[in-house]
């Protein structure tokens, strides 16, 4: 199990692609959006591709100044991963009813608790890989689609990553991320369950931020 994957494609947003490969068919959805906007499938191979340009070419100013590195990275999370809807699906159980407020807060801190425990090790991502799109599927009840990729390496097993993406503010999204069928959302929501049926929302997400609690996604 390739775990140490999971926080770093969840980090970079979209990590997923070099050379791009066309996908093998799209949701009929999605292809009838296309007229206005990109396709998920197009979206991850186009996003993933300029983040890894971007961190080969600027890797010697990265590696001197990690602040711009993670401000670099912090803009790609924002633009293409959902934070809020992400939290929603973290929190699960412990999340109904709870404020958007709330749900924000731990959401923003989750994705900063990753970013500053895991984003420096976006320097040393394979930037050779390449990632053939397999399919682009709707999820159950209209949620929104499944991108299925595989990273091709060239001396290894293909490693599959799937995409959950949903359309939010008018634009897809990723919520959530599953690196050889290991999810993001499923493997936090274990991780902080325990924590939160003793503590409220806003103390997890207090104790995510000042790093007294650590989002790990290598268990």
């Amino acid at each position: 199990m390739n775990r140490k994957l999971l926080p770093l494609l969840v980090a970079g947003a979209l990590l997923a692609s070099a050379p791009a490969l066309l996908p093998v068919h799209a949701a009929p959805q999605a292809a009838a959006a296309a007229t206005t906007q990109p396709t998920p499938s197009k979206l991850v191979l186009d996003n993933s591709q300029r983040i890894l340009t971007t961190l080969e070419s600027r890797r010697a100013e990265f590696t001197k100044n990690p602040s711009a590195l993670r401000q670099f990275v912090s803009g790609e999370f924002n633009s293409m991963f959902d934070r809020d809807y992400a939290a929603r699906q973290v929190l699960g159980r412990h999340g109904r009813g709870a404020s958007d407020a709330d749900i924000k807060a731990f959401g923003d801190a989750l994705a900063d608790n990753l970013m500053q425990r895991y984003g420096s090790s976006l320097l040393s991502f394979n930037t050779k890989l390449r990632v053939r799109v397999k399919s682009e599927t709707p999820l159950p009840r209209g949620l929104g689609v499944k991108v299925s990729s595989e990273m091709l390496r060239s001396d290894g097993d293909a490693i599959p990553v799937d995409y959950l993406m949903r359309q939010s503010g008018g634009q897809w999204k990723v919520f959530d991320v599953m690196v050889e069928g290991v999810s993001f959302v499923q493997t936090f929501r274990q991780q902080f369950d325990q924590q939160l049926q003793t503590k409220s929302i806003a103390q997890v997400a207090a104790e995510l931020r000042t790093g007294k609690l650590q989002a790990d996604a290598d268990k």
